[in-house]
């Protein structure tokens, strides 16, 4: 029986896709054919003997497994079996097994080993199984490299001419960092390919020269393309002056890359075609898919089936294309006639609608890209493979995204935390979030729009708000140095202008140097004015230039042929501090930011400088947690009481009885020891103490029946009994699903004051030892942490390790949808965690956890 649905596609190690599935018992006679190509020495390696037919009983068992104490999984490259891998308990309740691979001869070396294993570890662990064991021969060095390689702790042992493997499969911060550099590999070389082209066939282009495929052809043409075009056609011998084919194949020439601009009925058809021709990729510019409806979206997936079964990605479909301004590619496969200057900007775009424009914006602001794409419904090729593949790429210094949805979020922040720290991301996204709490957690709301900003700039994301506020920082980022710091000098010859650039450093965050601005008034010459600039630019009390300049006014008596965007080009090139500038005489210089407001080009650089300040920070660690058991942690219930769940996490809940009566209160008090609190049940009263629904320090029988007979009347009969623990500063600890970050971990003081106002700090988890430091420093509340009128600091390491707790519970689990701990009292020493809210939703596996998958 199946338990669930474990298949996936996944890439290889050279870019192209295969499909895993469970294995099922038709694929008997898949297996003997695999068989029956394999080499003597594979069959021998994975046999330990010749073996030279599967016999049928053997077969039999082979294809037929419970998906519990035994599974196994089968590669399929297009429809043909090329490679198994399985494990088998070794024995009823056991919690080890055996695992085993084998891998078609023509397919080794392509890393369908490691992918294997990855996801027989994960299978293997939903059924309570905890380390697999293997035997391998000694001459098998490729598999004994499989399993080395895979970041497992493993105990070797050999006997009998046989090495005996040993190791726990529970995922490690070595197997995962392994598993990630995997994927980032192979991400990447599947775009290289779409990108570095040796032949491109268009499919769609009419004899005429009208239409869509028409247009992409001569783009393709007249950019230059190094590689060879390939028109194909049904019936035309030549279009556009360059021979047609009937297929693909046809050419006779490598053809790497697709270009469909077909009726969405004619795509599958030309997939297959592809696909037979051996093309890595397609780029469906065609319309008419998931943005129609359902009947789009099932011919979506119909195409991407296809495509994934052929070993080809898919950009698109409804995009604009891809371009590569490489002079040793210079490939223009998009609806944009004219493509920007070559540079060292990489730019991905969702919109398919919008990408010729923003195409038309880059090219007349001289922002020059490395290589373009624009993903339209995004059904396959994403921002995260773009963002793999730029990593890396030795042409691409700043990246360039235009999303309107995030489809994998832990993702995306996992891979911007790495990739920011060599190479800025800037992207357009909302910081508007879904207002009310979650159902089940009361209060968790998440972050607001204040939160959602920070949660970019702490992933290292320089997040903007519109398209031409996306340009004005890439524009500063591809010609300027980062700052230093957040000291402005600002340098101009209009009193009104340097006034309005501090009031706008003022409001965006930054902070205007000492002796600054500098105003050399209207009637300077270039001569004065470059000496100010020079000056500003070695002055060591500045990080970062702001330059304004007006044009003379009528009457004013200024040296007509002094050349001002000269002097400030001669400053703004030259040095190591970046500058932005408001020029409103002329044309600066290439490579000098120019902004036509104030505003602008004070937010451009304060986007900048926030992000400069996240690279240097140190980027901290995820530390090892005491008392944190993986086989308790793997056996704790998710859902019913929390408290079971935190406690498996190092999370400890001071107990708390529900009573319903005055003698059940009393009764209560009892067990738990005086002295006691009572609290009104009722959720968002039990922290009231203003309103009377909490009483405190409860002594003895008569107290407590007393206070439950005053709370009774005013709140109902049910309330929580407790026993008092050390007084401390009241915080609050959430966790909620972002819908870019995933889950994240909020912080702040308690009380409805705080609670009112939003006073959070957010941060992705999990969580290092930087992040949950940070956490406790950020709300406009935390300086009573710090001890505040006289009050004792409190226990701030006990707080931070209480965040890690949590940031690692929520990153395990993805069951949790929201968790909140309020209140949680901190001391000087140590801290009480009161009250533990704990969500759950459906058990379903959460993007970016669990095996390499596209």
């Amino acid at each position: 029986m199946t338990r669930r649905d474990r298949s996936a596609d996944v890439l290889l190690s050279d870019g192209t896709t295969v499909h895993l599935r469970q294995i099922r018992p038709e694929d008997a006679q898949g297996i003997v054919a695999m068989h029956a190509r394999f080499s003597e020495r594979t069959r021998y390696l994975r046999y330990f003997s010749p073996y030279p037919r599967i016999p049928e009983r053997d077969l039999q068992h082979f294809v037929t497994v419970d998906h519990h104490d035994r599974e196994a999984f089968v590669v399929l490259a297009g429809d043909r079996i090329c490679a198994v891998g399985r494990f088998d308990r070794l024995g009823p309740q056991a919690t080890d097994a055996e695992a085993a691979f084998v891998v078609e001869d023509a397919h080794q070396g392509r890393g369908i080993g490691s992918v294997l294993l990855e996801h027989l570890a994960a299978a293997a662990r939903d059924e309570g199984i905890v380390r697999f064991v293997a035997e391998v021969l000694p001459a098998n060095a490729p598999m004994l490299r499989v399993f080395a390689d895979a970041g497992y702790q493993i105990r070797r042992q050999y006997a009998d001419g046989v090495v005996h493997l040993s190791f726990p499969i529970a995922p490690t911060e070595q197997s995962l960092e392994v598993q990630w550099r995997r994927e980032h590999r192979t991400e990447a070389a599947s775009i290289a390919r779409l990108l570095s082209p040796r032949g491109v066939a268009v499919y769609g282009a009419s004899a005429t020269g009208q239409g869509v495929g028409a247009a992409l052809l001569g783009h393709l043409r007249d950019g230059g393309f190094t590689g060879q075009v390939v028109p194909i056609h049904p019936t035309a011998s030549q279009i556009a002056g360059l021979p047609a084919y009937r297929r693909a194949a046809d050419a006779a020439v490598p053809v790497d890359l697709a270009v469909v601009a077909v009726q969405p009925d004619a795509v599958p058809g030309v997939v297959a075609d592809a696909g037979a021709a051996g093309t890595h990729g397609v780029v469906v510019v065609s319309a008419g898919f998931a943005e129609t409806g359902e009947s789009g979206a099932a011919a979506q997936e119909e195409l991407i089936r296809a495509a994934r079964d052929a070993g080809m990605r898919v950009v698109g479909p409804n995009c604009l294309g891809i371009a590569n301004t490489d002079e040793r590619v210079r490939l223009n496969a998009t609806l944009a006639p004219r493509l920007p200057v070559a540079g060292r900007v990489g730019f991905f775009s969702q919109s398919g609608a919008l990408g010729v424009a923003l195409l038309a914006e880059a090219d007349r602001r001289g922002l020059g890209l490395s290589s373009f794409v624009s993903a339209g419904n995004r059904a396959d090729v994403s921002g995260n493979d773009l963002l793999q593949y730029w990593q890396d790429d030795p042409g691409t210094d700043v990246i360039l995204l235009y999303l309107e949805t995030f489809g994998n979020p832990r993702k995306f922040a996992r891979l911007a935390r790495r990739i920011g720290r060599t190479k800025p991301v800037v992207t357009v996204a909302s910081p508007v979030r879904a207002a009310g709490a979650l159902p089940g957690v009361p209060g968790v709301a998440g972050p607001d729009a204040a939160g959602v900003t920070a949660l970019f700039a702490r992933a290292g994301v320089i997040r903007v708000d519109t398209v031409p506020e996306l340009f004005d920082v890439g524009v500063l980022l591809a010609n300027q140095p980062l700052p230093a710091g957040d000291r402005v000098g600002i340098v101009g010859n209009s009193s009104a202008l340097v006034r309005l650039a501090s009031t706008a450093c003022e409001a965006q965050g930054l902070t205007v140097a000492a002796g600054y601005p500098r105003d050399v008034g209207p009637q300077s010459g270039a001569n004065e004015f470059a000496d100010a600039l020079a000056e500003a630019a070695i002055d060591d009390s500045v990080d970062a230039l702001v330059v304004v300049f007006a044009p003379p006014l009528p009457g004013q008596h200024v040296d007509e042929d002094a050349d001002f965007a000269s002097a400030l080009g001669s400053v703004a090139l030259a040095g190591d501090k970046p500058t932005v500038a408001t020029f409103l005489a002329g044309r600066l210089p290439a490579g000098v930011p120019s902004y036509p407001s104030v505003e602008e080009a004070v937010r451009a650089l304060a986007r900048v400088a926030v992000y400069a300040e996240w690279l240097r920070r140190p980027p901290g660690v995820l530390p090892e947690l005491s008392g944190v058991d993986p086989d308790v942690v793997r056996l704790a219930p998710v859902d019913g009481a929390p408290e079971r769940l935190l406690e498996a996490y190092g999370i400890e809940v001071v107990p708390a009885e529900v009573a319903d009566s005055a003698e059940a209160a009393v009764a209560a008090a009892r067990r738990l020891g005086y002295p006691v609190a009572l609290k009104a049940a009722v959720e968002g009263l039990r922290h009231r103490l203003d309103l009377g629904a909490v009483r405190l320090d409860l002594p003895s029988d008569a107290a407590v029946e007393r206070a439950y007979g005053e709370m009774a009347g005013a709140f109902g009969g049910a309330v929580l009994v407790q026993p008092m623990v050390e007084p401390g500063v009241a915080c609050v600890v959430e966790m909620v699903e972002d819908p870019t970050f995933g889950p994240v971990v909020g912080f702040g003081l308690g009380g409805v004051a705080m609670d009112l106002l939003g006073d959070r700090a957010w941060r992705a988890a999990p969580l290092t030892d930087s992040d949950a430091m940070a956490l406790i420093g950020e709300p406009r509340a935390a300086p009573l942490l710090h001890g505040y009128r006289g009050a004792g600091a409190v226990d701030r390491d006990a707080l931070a390790d209480l965040l890690l707790r949590v940031g690692r519970l929520v990153d395990e689990h993805p069951q949790v949808r929201a968790l909140r701990l309020n209140p949680v009292l901190v001391r000087s020493t140590g801290l009480s965690v009161l009250h533990a809210g704990v969500h759950v939703g459906a058990d379903v596996p959460r993007p970016d956890t669990g095996p390499r998958r596209l």
